[in-house]
């Protein structure tokens, strides 16, 4: 097939786009490098069923594809606060311009949505069918938000229009080729534990999250777009739960560092829990995560040591 992948050059992006060249597809990569890097493709640009594309979803763009996998959007606080507008925008038009693009071209398209959907979740674990708890004027709504109308426009264009629509809300990811700049809470914790910093928590380090290795996820990404229902927003995660205090710990044991831990106040519209329901993804993908949170951050920091050493060198 002629594959689309919109914020291709990202972390999970270029993944995946790995990942579909191996199974035999074409390539298009569309990305205007906001957070993405093309070091992250250096690998693929001699790949002649590859092709990169600098361009920004908030334009139109024309092209013949046969299915479309819709990832532009800067994932982390630090880079979708840096410019909320434009973050809104390309939930919200880039949106509207790739469900055009499906629609003109009879493509399918998997819309990758957010856990942040649910904002500070009321109900625990997360299943799809909950509505979500979101301050609707915070500063992460424009991402919150933003990816909550993206799910309205597919669902719409479906109803609507009968586009082949597919959507996934992904969990906390990590592994190899975030950036170190990345200003998540793993590569902030790797990052700081290599340099022999403190590890930073905000709160009491109790709040927790769910983290998922990037290949389980790009797995999920393959099956849910394969899957031949429309079957709604479906939760891609890793059901394992963990404190901030607990990942800090093991980032320092992993990295064998000296490194300690360093509070500092909450930061606003923080969810205290997120941990996702992964039912919907066991029954109708067959998929689950098979990957530990030790195997996969112990990748994650030798990841990160390498790219000190580049930086340093």
């Amino acid at each position: 097939m002629r594959i689309l992948v919109t914020g291709g050059a990202g972390f999970i992006g270029s993944h995946l786009c790995e990942r579909l060249l191996v199974m035999g597809n074409e390539v298009i990569c569309l990305d205007n490098f906001y957070s993405g890097s093309r070091a992250n493709l250096a690998h693929l640009h001699d790949n002649s069923r590859f092709e990169l594309i600098r361009h920004d979803v908030v334009e139109p763009i024309l092209l013949e594809v046969d299915r479309i996998f819709h990832l532009a959007c800067p994932a982390s606080p630090v880079h979708y606060q840096y410019n909320p507008v434009k973050t809104t925008k390309t939930n919200v038009m880039g949106t509207i311009n790739m469900l055009g693009l499906a629609k003109r071209v009879k493509a399918r398209i998997l819309l990758a949505s957010t856990s942040e959907v649910y904002g500070d979740p009321e109900i625990h674990p997360q299943r799809e069918d909950y509505w979500g708890h979101v301050n609707p004027i915070g500063v992460r709504s424009c991402y919150d938000e933003g990816k909550r109308v993206a799910e309205c426009l597919m669902m719409d264009y479906h109803r609507q229009n009968q586009v082949d629509v597919r959507i996934v809300r992904i969990f906390n990811t990590y592994g190899p080729r975030m950036a170190v700049d990345d200003g998540r809470v793993v590569s902030n914790f790797c990052i700081a534990a290599l340099r022999g910093r403190d590890l930073v928590v905000y709160g009491d380090g109790r709040q927790t999250r769910s983290f998922a290795y990037v290949d389980d996820l790009i797995d999920g990404l393959v099956r849910m777009m394969d899957c031949e229902s429309t079957i709604g927003p479906v939760n891609l995660g890793n059901p394992n739960e963990f404190t901030m205090l607990e990942l800090a710990a093991l980032t320092i044991e992993l990295a064998r560092s000296s490194s300690r831990t360093q509070f500092q106040p909450p930061r606003p519209d923080d969810p205290g829990r997120r941990q996702p329901d992964i039912s919907l993804a066991r029954h109708h993908l067959g998929w689950e995560p098979k990957i530990a949170l030790r195997e996969g951050l112990s990748r994650t920091v030798e990841h990160f040591r390498q790219q000190l050493r580049l930086l340093s060198a």
